[in-house]
């Protein structure tokens, strides 16, 4: 798979990256890195509600393109987590 594609179905690639170089930064001291944690946690949440909402209405695909998200997270002024 490559990575624009990758990129393209996760979300919270950017999050997943951050904590991923905090846990290299910190020496893999975890407790260096929780509020990365809670901000993937909070991405994969908010767009794992965004999918069940748009397959319970029947939108497909169930996640957004990249590009949608880019547009949605716009319109509300940004990520909410």
């Amino acid at each position: 798979m490559s990575t624009s594609s990758l990129k393209d179905s996760n979300p919270c690639m950017e999050e997943s990256d951050a904590s991923h170089k905090c846990l290299d930064a910190s020496n893999y001291d975890k407790r260096m890195c929780s509020a990365y944690f809670q901000r993937y946690k909070d991405c994969r949440k908010y767009w794992h509600n965004i999918m069940l909402e748009r397959r319970r209405n029947g939108v497909r695909p169930d996640m957004p393109t990249a590009a949608e998200r880019r547009e949605m997270l716009t319109a509300i002024g940004g990520k909410p987590y």
